[in-house]
C-alpha cells in the first residue's frame, strides 16, 4: 500500500510563493517514487482534507508567519498525525528573533548586539542610542519574518525612511551590522550535516539574492576555512538546534568576521527549492533530494 503524504504549502505569509515552490518540488519527487501525495493550503479545507485523505505523515512546506512560528503546528497537534520539522514551542522560539537571540546570549552563542526599536523615539534620540549601543551601519528587521523579508541595512541618513517602510510591524529589531562572509550550516537530526558559503552580488544575502535566479549568488562548497574553524560554526549550529528543542532539519545563518562566527538566526523549516541550501549541502554529502525528504518524513514519524 502506498504511503500517503499530505503536503501543506502556500499560506498567507510574504513567503507564499517560496512555500508553493517547496511543496510542489517535494510532491513531484515523492510522486515519482511511488508515494501517494496530496497538496493542500492551510485554509478552511485543511481539516476536511486531512480527514478525507488520511495521511501517514504531513509534510509542512509552509514558510514564514503562521507556517513556522508554532501556529500551524498547534493546529496539527490536534490530529495526532506525525508532521515534519519542529514542534510548537521550538518553532515559536526560533521565529521570534528577540527570544531566540536572548537564548543564544544566555548560552554563550555569539550573536550580533541588538535592541528593540521603540516607536516613540525621535530621530535624534534613536541615532544617539545607536551610536552608543551599536554604531552605524545597522540592520533593521521585523521580529517574525523569514527569508530576509523587509530587512534593511541602514545608515544615519536613511534609517527613518527604512523604519517607515516596515512600521506596520508591532516589533522591529535594530541589530549591529556584521560584515564578512555568509556561512550557512545545516543540522540533520542531532548531527552536523555541513556548511556552505554564499557570495551574493547584492549588498547582502537578502530576499532577491536568495530566490531571484538573476541575482547570481555564488554558492561555495566546500567552504574554504580550516577544519577546526568550520567545526566551530557547525558546533554552534548544533548547540542552537538542541537548546531551542528543534527537530528534523534546521539551517543556521552565520556571518564570519575577524575570525569570529556570529549566529544571526536559526531556520526550522529550510526551503526545498532549486536554490535551497540544505538540499545542496545534503547532495555534497552524498544524500539525494529524495533521500533527504524520506529522512525528514521518517524523522517526523519517530518523534516522541
Amino acid at each position: 500500500m502506498k504511503k500517503k503524504i499530505l503536503i501543506i504549502s502556500g499560506g498567507i505569509s510574504k513567503e507564499r510563493l517560496i512555500s508553493l515552490d517547496t511543496g510542489q518540488q517535494v510532491a513531484n519527487e515523492l510522486k515519482k517514487n511511488g508515494f501517494s501525495v496530496k497538496i493542500t493550503e492551510p485554509d478552511n479545507n485543511l481539516e476536511k482534507n486531512i480527514k478525507f485523505f488520511k495521511p501517514n505523515v504531513i509534510f509542512n512546506a509552509l514558510h514564514g508567519q503562521f507556517g513556522e512560528d508554532g501556529y500551524i503546528q498547534t493546529i496539527l497537534e490536534r490530529f495526532k498525525i506525525p508532521y515534519t520539522h519542529s514542534g510548537v514551542i521550538a518553532s515559536s522560539i526560533a521565529m521570534d528573533k528577540e527570544i531566540s537571540k536572548k537564548i543564544f546570549i544566555k548560552n554563550k552563542i555569539n550573536t550580533p548586539r541588538f535592541f528593540i526599536y521603540s516607536y516613540d523615539l525621535n530621530k535624534n534620540d534613536l541615532i544617539t542610542k545607536i551610536d552608543k549601543k551599536l554604531n552605524f551601519p545597522v540592520v533593521v528587521k521585523p521580529l517574525n519574518e523569514g527569508s530576509s523579508v523587509n530587512v534593511y541595512i541602514c545608515n544615519k541618513k536613511n534609517i527613518i525612511k527604512k523604519l517607515n517602510l516596515i512600521k506596520t510591524y508591532k516589533k522591529i529589531m535594530i541589530e549591529e551590522f556584521i560584515g564578512g562572509r555568509e556561512i550557512q550550516v545545516a543540522i540533520m537530526g542531532n548531527k552536523k550535516l555541513g556548511a556552505i558559503e554564499l557570495k551574493p552580488k547584492r549588498k547582502f544575502y537578502d530576499y532577491q539574492a536568495k530566490y531571484n535566479t538573476n541575482a547570481k549568488t555564488l554558492h561555495i562548497i566546500p567552504v574554504n576555512l580550516p577544519k577546526n574553524k568550520l567545526n566551530q560554526a557547525e558546533s554552534m549550529a548544533l548547540k542552537a538546534h538542541k537548546i531551542i528543542g528543534c527537530k528534523g532539519v534546521t539551517r543556521s545563518d552565520f556571518k564570519f568576521y575577524k575570525e569570529k562566527f556570529y549566529l544571526l538566526e536559526i531556520n526550522t523549516q529550510p526551503g526545498m527549492t532549486k536554490l535551497s541550501l540544505v538540499p545542496e549541502i545534503a547532495a555534497y554529502k552524498g544524500i539525494s533530494f529524495l533521500d533527504l525528504i524520506k529522512w525528514i518524513l521518517k524523522d517526523a514519524s519517530t518523534k516522541k
